[in-house]
């Protein structure tokens, strides 16, 4: 028996053998091989990669927005601040009471505020990506879109007095942004899409 099973995988060319099957792969692996390949979504994403592309038309603007001056893509150092803040005022919401709306509240427009230049460079990211990736990337932005409108409707909210509607808001705006997050996380640690400075490319020494 074990000389036949030596046999039939001796049959299998090597690269077959190291390919999961559609049964091996995550339902979360299988969408997002299908969201890469999904042609579809080109004759949306075109114009906004062409506005993205000439938002690095000015090679200085381009350095500033890709993070040159700091070694490495600055777009996921940014990220940090209006997830932060948002995950924080969900975390007052939750367990703060009614002394805690205002910090809330100023923690969500802190986060909006903070999306924009995210959003920026986030777009000058994607100005560099290409096919699946590009596609990724355009859901990845209609997510975080989504995201932004959520809160800030979850702001307005607030403001008029309507804590509850508010809430509710701000915990949809939460859970666009993790979807978001999840097509973005995917894109720099498993399609390894950021720039670098060119010092990086080079093996690190020992």
């Amino acid at each position: 028996m074990t000389d036949s099973a030596e046999t039939h995988d001796a049959d299998i060319p090597a690269g077959r053998q190291e390919t999961p099957s559609a049964v091996d792969r995550p339902r979360v692996v299988r969408w997002t091989q299908r969201l890469e390949a999904a042609t579809a979504l080109d004759t949306w994403q075109r114009p906004v990669h062409a506005a993205a592309q000439a938002l690095l038309g000015d090679q200085g603007r381009a350095d500033v927005l890709r993070g040159r001056w700091l070694g490495h893509a600055v777009h996921p150092l940014l990220t940090d601040i209006p997830v932060g803040a948002w995950t924080s005022s969900m975390m007052l919401d939750a367990v703060g009471g009614r002394t805690s709306r205002t910090a809330s509240r100023r923690l969500i427009a802190l986060g909006i505020v903070a999306a924009v230049p995210t959003a920026v460079t986030g777009l000058a990211e994607w100005a560099h990506t290409t096919a699946g990736e590009r596609r990724v990337g355009f859901v990845h932005a209609l997510g975080n879109t989504a995201a932004l409108g959520l809160y800030t409707a979850s702001w307005a909210a607030r403001h008029r007095g309507r804590y509850g509607r508010g809430v509710v808001l701000g915990l949809a705006g939460a859970a666009a942004a993790s979807a978001a997050g999840y097509l973005g996380g995917h894109l720099t640690s498993a399609r390894k899409v950021s720039s670098r400075h060119p010092a990086f490319e080079r093996p690190s020494p020992r």
